[in-house]
């Protein structure tokens, strides 16, 4: 039996009005306590989600600066490695090539013990008078032994780095800096004089320098405000203007050697001096790109200028030399590395490889006429070439730093201000010379006051006869020449 059209719409109707009493009647009252305890567990879940995810940001952060300083103090381990190596057998090699037989360990000898002497007077005060509180031109002694040079980093100079680690970088930078002076008064100072010579020198003219130019309120210092912001990524006028000017002070106290220059006193082993020269240009690497203080950009920027002005350097002098005497030497190669090397160490960190072509193109030429022409033109006895390579590459370094600086690599003063004179701030240009000028000035004095004072006191050159017996048995009782022959 068929029901009617209009008793199947009310069945119908009647079961939706039913179904929707039930679903929102006492059904649904009774669900709806339940649907607000959801919701409150659901609120409580999201905040415990919000503060899950700011626990795991933090965790981030820190993992993130654990891996970075980490990775920093490494790199600067590896750097202060490298800046060791210079020395010693860098250097060691380099001038022991340079001299005769009979003087090859006395030479070695000398920088060698610039790597324990220095090291210890480091440790009792020389840091502390270099990077310790002072004033604008010395460190004071509050960190004498090494107090409060901890693990901890500080801030003023490196964020990332435990202070111990910046500690013993700034270190080998100490030691081989009075190690190059060695070269000027090769084959005639005696190591006893030596000795005494060198602790002074680091006390009075190398730590207020360094304190001057990298410590903190050092009068000038780019990056912690000094009166006179020099730019000196490196050590162009800390350690190679200091030396070199140093070292020419040296030789013309002592006088030359006996016969010179009539004796013709030639290298007995280039070979030498060629892997100590190849040394030195790997070691480099750790001396300027280190000086970022950190693996980041800025070393990779200071590593390439680096290596830019070296070749540069090496293949400018070569040039020089084989228009001038028709031949390229390999010494003039590896002189010209050096020069190139030294040159580009103040302004590492703030050129571009374009701009470190250029000077190390023009530290070649400019060290080689220093060396061929001025040293002769003078006559002063730079046994090997001290003051020509680094005391002039390393004025003309840190002035073509004031040139070429560029603040795009290297935002010292603040991002998008002018930097070197092509960016047309001629007052940095100003300010290198400057710092070039104390660099001299601490040099001469200090050199010659010392010189003076040790020679009265103890005597700073051997006798003739020592001399002519050379330095390896006169000083040290040993013959270093038969394995060379």
């Amino acid at each position: 039996m068929r029901l009617p059209a209009v008793k199947v719409f009310l069945v119908l109707l009647f079961a939706v009005i039913f179904g929707g009493v039930v679903a929102n009647g006492p059904l649904a009252l009774a669900q709806a306590p339940a649907a607000a305890t959801v919701a409150t567990t659901s609120s409580a879940s999201q905040a415990d989600r919000i503060a899950a995810l700011e626990k795991q940001a933090a965790d981030n952060a820190t993992a993130i600066a654990a891996a970075q300083t980490a990775g920093d103090n490494g790199w600067m381990l590896v750097s202060a490695a490298l800046v060791l190596m210079m020395s010693g057998p860098g250097l060691a090699l380099f001038y022991g090539g340079l001299v005769r037989k009979k003087n090859i360990l006395g030479t070695m000898m000398q920088t060698f013990a610039m790597m324990a002497v220095i090291t210890v007077l480091w440790a009792l005060v020389t840091y502390s008078l270099a990077f310790g509180e002072g004033n604008a031109f010395i460190g004071g002694l509050h960190n004498v032994f090494l107090r409060g040079v901890g693990l901890a980093p500080d801030v003023k100079y490196a964020a990332t780095i435990p202070l111990q680690t910046f500690m013993v970088y700034q270190l080998m930078f100490a030691i081989i800096t009075p190690a190059l002076i060695t070269g000027a008064f090769a084959e005639r100072m005696k190591f006893s004089a030596m000795l005494v010579f060198m602790v002074l020198w680091a006390l009075f003219v190398y730590s207020p320098m360094a304190h001057m130019v990298w410590g903190k309120g050092g009068l000038l210092n780019a990056t912690l405000g000094g009166k006179f912001p020099c730019l000196d990524f490196a050590g162009g006028t800390v350690v190679h203007v200091t030396s070199g000017v140093s070292a020419l002070v040296t030789a013309l106290y002592l006088g030359k050697r006996l016969g010179y220059p009539k004796v013709p006193m030639p290298p007995h082993s280039v070979v030498l001096s060629f892997i100590g020269a190849c040394l030195l240009w790997v070691g480099w690497f750790g001396f300027n790109a280190g000086s970022a203080l950190a693996a980041g950009t800025l070393a990779t920027s200071a590593f390439v200028a680096t290596h830019f002005g070296a070749a540069a350097a090496a293949l400018s002098w070569s040039a020089a030399e084989w228009i001038r005497q028709g031949k390229p030497s390999a010494l003039g190669a590896i002189s010209g590395c050096v020069a190139g090397l030294v040159a580009i160490t103040p302004a590492a960190g703030f050129v571009t490889p374009m701009s470190a072509l250029w000077i190390g193109a023009i530290a070649g030429v400019f060290c080689y006429m220093m060396v061929v022409k001025v040293k002769a033109l003078f006559g002063y006895d730079d046994s090997l070439d001290a003051f020509g390579v680094h005391g002039a590459g390393g004025t003309l370094g840190a002035i073509l730093t004031g040139i070429f600086a560029n603040s795009v690599i290297n935002p010292i003063f603040g991002a998008g201000k002018a930097t070197g004179l092509l960016e047309g701030n001629g007052h940095q240009l100003l300010n290198q010379l400057v710092g070039v000028a104390i660099a001299w000035s601490l040099s001469i004095v200090g050199t010659l006051v010392i010189l003076f004072v040790v020679d009265k006191l103890i005597g700073l050159r051997v006798s003739e006869e020592a001399e002519r017996e050379g330095l390896d048995l006169s000083q040290h009782g040993e013959e270093g020449y038969d394995w060379a022959h």
